[in-house]
């Protein structure tokens, strides 16, 4: 995983160029987005306990039979591995936020996700379902839209992150899917 900056050196090192123009601007607007990129991923972060039992709890509202005998959350054990995958899946969002760059998600955590959840038998709709609700609830919490848990933040428009997270987690379902 290179992060902006690094991308930026690797690249102008490739093309034996100082690094300048466009790719020292987009730096610079990197860095000046730098607090609410913070802001973004501590909010995440800070509540990341209840975005996945969130999630969870409601791909099981719409789909009980997960939680019946024979279901894919029905032992403690499975819903514990079922809210594990969760936390996972956020983690590595929240690392692509931070760091500006999906190849962290793509590398450490999707790759061949599809592949273990089929093995294992879980229904690719409902983990869907559950992506789609922390997508919803990681984007209340980046653009600071959440009820009853407001964070302070520096203030500005935090529509560019809200769309980049939204398209990490749009990377996951597509992965699952």
């Amino acid at each position: 995983m290179l992060d902006a900056f690094s991308k930026v050196v690797v690249s102008s090192d490739a093309k034996a160029a100082y690094v300048g123009g466009s790719d020292l601007q987009a730096l610079k607007v990197f860095i000046s987005d730098g607090n609410k990129r913070l802001d973004a991923v501590n909010s995440i972060v800070s509540n990341a306990s209840c975005i996945v039992v969130d999630a969870i709890s409601g791909m099981i509202c719409e789909n009980p039979g997960l939680i019946a005998p024979g279901g894919n959350c029905y032992t403690n054990r499975r819903m514990a591995a079922c809210l594990r995958d969760g936390e996972i899946i956020l983690r590595y969002a929240s690392y692509a936020l931070l760091a500006g760059d999906p190849s962290v998600l793509e590398d450490r955590c999707l790759n061949g996700l599809k592949e273990t959840y089929l093995a294992l038998g879980v229904p690719a709709n409902s983990n869907a379902r559950a992506v789609s609700i922390m997508k919803a609830a990681a984007v209340a919490f980046v653009s600071n839209t959440a009820s009853q848990r407001k964070m302070d933040t520096i203030s500005g428009d935090c529509s560019a992150l809200s769309a980049e997270v939204a398209g990490y987690f749009d990377r996951v379902s597509a992965a699952v899917s």
